[in-house]
Formats: C-alpha cells, sequence, structure tokens
C-alpha cells in the first residue's frame, strides 16, 4: 500500500492520509517536528523519494519532518497492519524457539508435515503470505504456549 494523498488540515490539527482506499487521520500531537499556534504546517506531500511509503511536511519556519505510513498505520490500528505485526512477532519468536531446539530441523519439518522451503518460508519475517496456524502450530510443537490476552482500551 502506499500514499496516495495527504491533506493538511489545521483545523483539526491533523492530517488526512489517503492510502489504498481508506482515508487515515494522523494528530499533530504524534509529530516528531510539532507544529504550534505560531508555526503552522504550510505544505504537505507524497515523498516519492521515499517510494510513497512516506510523507513529508514543512512548517511556517521552514523545519520539516516525515511520517512513514507505518506509523499511521499502527496509529489508526489497521487490522492488516496489526495481522502483519503479529506474523511478524510471532516469526521472530519461532525463529528464536528453533534456534534453541532440541529437535532438529529435519525432525521438526517431518512434524509440520512439510517441505523444507515451506518451513523455511515460515521462518521468513518477510513473508506475509503465511498463515498464523502454521505458526502456531509450530510452536507447539516446539512446546509454546500462545495466549491472545484481550483487554479494555486504555483511556
Amino acid at each position: 500500500m502506499k500514499i496516495t494523498r495527504v491533506k493538511v488540515n489545521n483545523r483539526r490539527k491533523a492530517f488526512e492520509i489517503m492510502a489504498g482506499r481508506r482515508t487515515y487521520v494522523f494528530p499533530y500531537a504524534k509529530l516528531e517536528v510539532r507544529p504550534t499556534a505560531a508555526n503552522r504546517v504550510t505544505h504537505a506531500y507524497v515523498d516519492k523519494e521515499l517510494g510513497g511509503d512516506a510523507f513529508t511536511y514543512t512548517l511556517e519556519s521552514g523545519d520539516e519532518g516525515t511520517v512513514h505510513l507505518d506509523h499511521v498505520l499502527e496509529y489508526n490500528q489497521d487490522p492488516g497492519y496489526m495481522r502483519d505485526l503479529l506474523l511478524y512477532k510471532l516469526t521472530l519468536e519461532a525463529r528464536r524457539r528453533v534456534a534453541r531446539a532440541a529437535l532438529s530441523r529435519r525432525k521438526l519439518i517431518r512434524r509440520l508435515r512439510t517441505s523444507p522451503a515451506q518451513f523455511y518460508r515460515l521462518l521468513d519475517q518477510t513473508n506475509y503470505k503465511k498463515s498464523v496456524d502454521q505458526l502456531l502450530y509450530l510452536l507447539r510443537i516446539l512446546e509454546c504456549d500462545v495466549d491472545l490476552v484481550i483487554r479494555e482500551r486504555a483511556a
């Protein structure tokens, strides 16, 4: 997903970012280079030098800041992004556990009933096409319990 458009909304004190088919809001309060009433945002644009994955904004003073799309998606709790983040964290933990496992990789592959190529794709943290099921099964073989915790949001 790439950023296609960014709009400055000084009244709401936020940016409106169009990425894919959705529009996200990102408040000024989350910026590193924060605008003030005396130093407002004058311009924002999709940064082509960063491949459309970020936008850059300029303040009246000339100061600039850049916001990556991942920060916007994390702030807005985008379900696709949160799924990928979960897969990433589970994969890193599985890699750590496989490195310390008493079972050989060959035995792990056999217990997973999969091919070596599929096993290594499962351990690839950049592969987001795998399922959470496969990772949970691998962690179970590695004698790990995975609990999903659901709690109220903090105010």
